[in-house]
């Protein structure tokens, strides 16, 4: 069997979307996956395959993939030694250069969704390739516990033009009431805390994923933790204003998205009422 050599080194919502297209490959190939060290162990106990440091590279494998499409990406794919590189074609990649280190370039259809142009680029191994069905539950850690069907609130972003403003979260928190729930990461339990609804305990990511799980009605916008809650199977509420929800959307789950991206790309161009209706509709 050959060894296949996976490059998607981060983010979080990238490697969730990933992580599909990965799972179908897995038969056909001894499979190895470079990612950072914080999404090593979703790669590990969801897509069931080894995770490997950038240092771990080189000389191992005959084939390798990018899904990333990065310079740095494509580099690690050339220090791998592996003969045949695969990657999106040219058109598709932010980073153009990074096309040169490639040798086999697979064209996709750019009004999918991002889960399914990863899929598109496998299907340049492995032509035959369908979706899997991928459980993401036991990534979900035992605790915490008690939070169950509870609204979650997603207040943080990655970027700031992602954010939805605060004073929307707290007038929205008003409306939903004692069910709310306000989740968070590094550095954001002073936005946590502002939106006015109770906050969670701090959590690693297994312990997000419980609460995710555990929810009735998760609400945030372009985020990693959005994808988690709807890779759980959890009803989501995305708020979507700069990014193409038809692209970057909770997967599955698109029709349940607030957008702007058609109209103004603004955030704050969502409006409270929007997300009420929404909400009473999915409860």
């Amino acid at each position: 069997m050959k060894r296949l050599l996976v490059i998607r080194l981060s983010a979080f919502g990238d490697v969730i979307h990933t992580i599909p297209a990965v799972v179908a490959l897995r038969k056909f190939y001894d499979l190895d996956w470079v990612v950072r060290a914080a999404y090593r162990e979703l790669v590990e106990i969801v897509a069931g395959v080894r995770t490997i440091s950038w240092k771990e590279v080189r000389g191992h494998h005959n084939v390798v993939v990018d899904f990333q499409g990065l310079i740095k990406s494509a580099l690690l794919a050339r220090i791998s030694g592996a003969k045949e590189r695969y990657g999106f074609a040219r058109p598709f990649i932010r980073e153009k250069p990074a096309a040169w280190f490639m040798n086999h370039h697979v064209p996709i259809d750019p009004s999918t969704h991002v889960i399914e142009w990863n899929l598109q680029l496998a299907r340049g191994l492995e032509r035959n390739l369908e979706m899997p069905r991928v459980d993401f539950t036991p990534f979900a850690a035992s605790d915490p516990r008690g939070f169950e069907r509870r609204i979650v609130l997603i207040p943080g972003a990655g970027k700031a033009e992602k954010h939805w403003p605060i004073e929307r979260f707290r007038q929205l928190a008003a409306q939903i009431g004692s069910k709310a729930l306000v989740v968070w990461g590094p550095g954001e339990r002073p936005l946590a805390e502002a939106v006015g609804a109770e906050v969670a305990p701090p959590t690693n990511f297994r312990e997000l994923a419980r609460i995710l799980r555990d929810a009735s009605v998760v609400i945030g916008s372009d985020t990693g933790p959005l994808h988690l809650a709807a890779a759980l199977g959890t009803r989501v509420i995305g708020l979507y204003g700069p990014t193409n929800p038809a692209r970057n959307g909770p997967y599955g789950q698109i029709a349940n998205c607030i957008e702007t991206f058609t109209t103004t790309k603004l955030m704050n161009d969502i409006a409270v009422d929007s997300v009420v209706r929404k909400l009473e509709e999915l409860t």
